[in-house]
């Protein structure tokens, strides 16, 4: 297989992308960073804004959600918003905030799994801790972020001699005794230890330390794999490659009369339930504020006017075809690795595409000049969902589900095709333009 040096070039990125964003909350800061580069401004909830044609900003809801915008120049009412959603948290472990446990000499951290990892790939890998941290600076609480590089905590397996069915049977960790990570020996780690880490690596007291919100993610860099290097492998690829494609699509996108939303939202992995995630009410409060606090006077009904004139779409990763287990595949709708981004259906809504958004799917493919796909569930299977059917019931607008296909969905270190990263961006880009 060819790898042109444009695709490889958008996986580097994505890799590098992914890299810098352990958590939602760097995920967030990696893409206010990028937006600002590109004249994005950012905005408080707090302030009362005025907003005008072409005006580019972005706010964040919570530390790790972010809708960024672009002004058109037509009134929503007259054309509607482009949207695209996307999340920026993928499912892991995350350290109790009293989890440091000793037994026999040695030092363990305590976990709560966060939505529903595969377990099992924790195991021998090289781990380390990342996320936000609460202080207290004079009368003022600050958030700052925290990333330990090197690695510091590890699952060891138990060894096959005492655990003799573990290839018949597959691992199975019991959530509260089995989870928790080793650190270190206990006669070297002293009452107040982790605090005293957390406190060295962002130069402030212990006493300063109000709270800590931390993750588990492995420390080894994405790269590139197969024969022709046309598959890239990392953590995190559910979702951060479609929270990359969409950024970058709306910083392509040439469309000047509507106004084109991109949301990024924390919580997709645990249902969206809370005050920045897709079931709650920041993209609608977004979408109501870019109304009132543009120039232009507006009619009572104008909002609702804009939302039916609407159209969104949920960015998340597909299930790649696997050849090693054709069972859990519904045989008519294989989607291949690196054969173009694909639309999810699903009948009990699980999914948010109809018949109309398939159409517009074909006809985005059409002015991408890109390859896609249908995806469809087995029917004996548990569908899994997206912010889709979320947003476009909270929202009442008309939402299709679409993603890169992948391999090993959330694993610690999943796969994806290298050409499907680029042409999902085109396939974004075209929606956004397409007004």
């Amino acid at each position: 297989m060819t790898i042109s040096q444009e695709h490889r070039q958008h996986a580097e990125d994505l890799i590098e992308f992914i890299d810098q964003s352990p958590t939602p909350w760097h995920a967030v800061e990696t893409l206010a960073s990028r937006l600002q580069k590109e004249g994005f401004a950012p905005l408080d909830e707090k302030d009362r804004w005025t907003l005008s044609e072409g005006q580019k900003a972005y706010v964040i809801r919570g530390g790790s959600s972010l809708i960024a915008f672009q002004i058109g120049s037509k009134p929503p009412a007259d054309v509607g918003f482009r949207i695209i959603g996307a999340h920026t948290d993928s499912p892991g472990l995350r350290i109790k905030p009293q989890g440091m446990d000793q037994q026999d000499h040695l030092v363990r951290l305590g976990v709560e799994v966060y939505g529903s990892p595969i377990l099992a790939t924790y195991g021998d890998r090289d781990l380390s801790l990342a996320g936000r941290v609460t202080i207290k600076e004079e009368t003022q609480l600050t958030h700052r972020l925290i990333r330990f590089k090197k690695p510091l905590l590890r699952l060891p397996n138990l060894a096959i001699h005492l655990n003799r069915h573990v290839n018949d049977e597959g691992l199975k960790l019991h959530l509260q005794t089995e989870l928790p990570l080793l650190l270190g020996r206990s006669s070297d780690l002293p009452e107040g230890f982790f605090l005293t880490v957390l406190a060295e690596a962002l130069s402030v007291s212990k006493e300063q330390i109000r709270s800590f919100e931390l993750g588990v993610y492995d420390t080894q860099p994405g790269g590139f794999w197969g024969a022709d290097e046309e598959f890239i492998a990392h953590r995190q690829i559910d979702n951060l490659a479609s929270c990359h494609a969409s950024l970058l699509a709306l910083l392509e996108h040439t469309n000047q009369s509507q106004t084109v939303v991109c949301a990024f939202f924390d919580h997709e992995e645990v249902g969206s339930q809370s005050y920045q995630g897709a079931d709650g009410r920041f993209l609608s409060d977004l979408l109501e504020r870019l109304h009132f606090t543009s120039e232009i006077r507006h009619h009572p009904e104008d909002l609702h006017r804009s939302l039916a004139r609407s159209l969104l779409v949920s960015a998340d990763g597909a299930h790649g075809f696997h050849p090693n287990f054709p069972a859990a595949f519904e045989p008519h709708h294989h989607v291949r690795i690196n054969e173009g981004p694909a639309l999810k259906l699903n009948v009990n809504q699980r999914y948010a595409t109809n018949g109309d958004g398939e159409a517009v799917f074909r006809h985005l493919l059409d002015m991408a000049e890109v390859p896609g796909q249908i995806y469809v569930h087995r029917n004996n299977l548990g569908c899994g969902s997206t912010i889709g059917p979320l947003s476009a019931s909270r929202l009442g607008i008309p939402t299709l589900d679409c993603g890169a296909p992948m391999w090993a969905m959330h694993s610690i270190r999943e796969s994806a095709g290298v050409l499907d990263q680029l042409w999902l961006k085109k396939l974004l880009a075209a929606f956004l333009s397409d007004g």
